[in-house]
């Protein structure tokens, strides 16, 4: 490790020891380890996965949501960019990812509308699902932190979702079905704590998955990066 590394290591593992320490105290927008996470200089994020045991307690942790102050940041702006380029990226490919999926405890979603023209990649933050309608339909569903494995899920065929609006900061509300609110359940999930193998009637391997990933699992893509091992996780 050059000198450059060592230093970065030192300074997350730190500010992680004091955000462990006791009540996480703030300095501007967001948390001094959050801002930590959110910025180091790597477009996809790493993702945290159940086959960790520090991942998984991260990933069972209750969110919070997001204060206008933070909305209106750059670091905000940051952490948006930096969900949407991670859930599209080619080892992950998926439709949806939750902010403690990267590490952050936060009530933001990045959702694929999948019934919306052009099929777009958007940003929820601080959202809940206010009432769930329709009937329950078997859902086939996957996770990025739950790699190589698929499930049979009972969900609602319809949501009504509420957030902030990040560009206003006004309350949003909208009703949602077909799979597009299967997804914002799932995601809604992770910002209690809750996975998908939590709710499922089945688990299964998907090889078929884990096939089409393994050339960059062997490129280490899914390598933990350093901050990742300090002692705040």
């Amino acid at each position: 490790m050059n000198a450059s590394k060592l230093l970065v290591a030192a300074t997350v593992a730190l500010a992680l020891t004091a955000a462990c320490a006791g009540p996480r105290k703030m300095q501007g927008p967001f948390e001094v380890w959050e801002r930590t996470v959110i910025t180091m200089n790597r477009d996809v994020m790493y993702v945290f996965v159940t086959d960790d045991y520090r991942d998984s307690v991260e990933l069972r942790r209750p969110c919070r949501d997001l204060s206008d102050e933070e909305l209106r940041s750059d670091l905000f702006d940051m952490l948006s960019r930096k969900m949407l380029t991670t859930v599209q990226a080619p080892q992950h490919g998926g439709v949806g990812i939750a902010a403690p999926q990267v590490g952050i405890l936060r009530r933001v979603v990045a959702v694929q509308r999948l019934d919306k023209e052009g099929e777009p990649f958007e940003i929820y933050p601080n959202l809940r699902i206010v009432e769930l309608l329709g009937d329950t339909v078997q859902s086939r569903e996957g996770c990025l932190s739950i790699p190589g494995k698929r499930g049979i899920v009972p969900r609602r065929e319809g949501a009504v979702i509420a957030w902030t609006d990040p560009k206003t900061l006004e309350p949003r509300q909208e009703e949602i079905h077909g799979f597009t609110a299967i997804i914002f359940q799932h995601e809604a999930d992770h910002l209690d704590g809750i996975l998908y193998i939590d709710r499922a009637d089945s688990v299964w391997i998907d090889q078929e998955w884990l096939d089409e990933r393994l050339p960059y699992a062997q490129a280490g893509d899914y390598d933990k990066p350093e901050w990742v091992n300090g002692p705040g996780y």
